[in-house]
């Protein structure tokens, strides 16, 4: 059974369609027991233990705290909180609902609740729509510029920025106001964090890239360079990130093909370039999100697929189903259901991927 389990793995990585297709399982086989066989089960007996023996044998947990010296920012406490159970993802993913939206070459989709999706596209309009594909509400951006991404507060409130006049702005009911105007930079993507700060990532006029976090208008704490030194991110190319369950920040970083991911304290934890075997340079990933198992989720537009990998960088699954082409942006709800927005066809799609 040890030699079919690593027969089965090597089959798992191998481009070789002849291996394959010889396989013959051997499933029935090892369901045939010995008729003799007689199978003794463990039992277990509890035994009570109070609260001075658990603290003296095993100790307590202190809450986690990360503090960057440079940059003074400290990591919210983690606390003792547990991890969500974990849910297992559908081999073939249901598509459940289509929405045919009035955008220009459709780039981002960000969730106001389960039942209602902000869109941008092309034009200088964001476009508020429901599950129905009808259209709840469209603002103007305060510029006429087309807006380079756009994510929903904690409070519900729509931020996006403004690449061409280098400002984040706030859209609240109909009133847009400029919380930030950069100097010798330019803001690619955003998102709003787990405590209600933005992270943006941004090029310099002089072909540079970080990772900016905002406590409203204050800059909290700026993420460049990996411990050598070396530029974490490139200045050309799209870009759009996502905080990830455990803090991490993970950045689709287009011109370097390359899902990047620090810790919420600035230090590199991994680069994802695809699955094992993917040529360099085929992998072009656009928008990303995550979900609460701290997956990660980000589309690759080159091959229309969108990749599943896990908070560590381990490659889970393709989501390659379900009609999807040109692949932009992506976001999930609060039952991880995914959206995806389809640069060409002007579609978002609702994805179910986990049971």
């Amino acid at each position: 059974m040890k030699q079919v389990i690593h027969d089965l793995k090597s089959l798992l990585d191998t481009s070789n369609v002849n291996l394959v297709s010889k396989y013959q399982s051997r499933i029935e086989e090892f369901r045939k027991t010995p008729n003799k066989l007689k199978i003794s089960l463990s039992t277990f007996q509890p035994v009570k233990i109070n609260r001075e023996q658990i603290m003296k044998h095993f100790g307590s947990i202190i809450p986690l705290s990360i503090q960057t010296e440079e940059q003074g920012y400290t990591v919210p406490s983690l606390g003792t909180k547990s991890s969500p159970p974990d849910r297992p993802l559908l081999y073939a993913p249901q598509l459940i609902t289509e929405l045919n939206t009035a955008n220009n070459y459709l780039c981002g989709v960000s969730c106001l609740s389960d039942e209602e999706i902000w869109t941008r596209g092309g034009n200088k309009n964001l476009k508020l729509y429901n599950l129905k594909g009808e259209l709840v509400k469209s603002v103007q951006t305060k510029s006429g510029n087309s807006p380079e991404d756009i994510a929903v507060t904690r409070s519900g409130g729509l931020v996006y920025t403004d690449y061409s006049d280098s400002s984040i702005n706030l859209v609240s009911g109909t009133q847009i106001q400029t919380l930030i105007t950069l100097r010798g930079w330019k803001p690619r993507g955003l998102c709003s964090t787990s405590s209600g700060e933005l992270l943006v990532i941004m090029d310099s006029d002089d072909k540079k890239s970080k990772v900016v976090r905002y406590s409203a208008s204050t800059e909290k704490q700026s993420i460049q360079w990996d411990d050598q030194g070396k530029p974490l991110y490139r200045s050309d190319g799209i870009k759009y990130l996502s905080e990830n369950r455990n803090l991490d920040i993970c950045v689709a970083d287009s011109d370097v093909h390359a899902v990047v991911v620090v810790s919420a304290a600035g230090k590199l934890r991994f680069r994802y370039t695809g699955p094992p075997s993917t040529p360099w340079g085929s992998f072009l990933p656009y928008g990303i999100t995550t979900d609460s198992q701290a997956n990660i989720l980000t589309s690759d537009y080159n091959h229309h697929y969108i990749h599943i990998i896990d908070q560590d960088g381990h490659f889970l699954r393709y989501i390659h189903n379900c009609g999807l082409q040109f692949l932009w942006g992506l976001c999930v709800d609060s039952r991880d259901n995914l959206f995806v927005a389809e640069f060409i066809t002007r579609k978002v799609k609702k994805i179910q991927y986990y049971l």
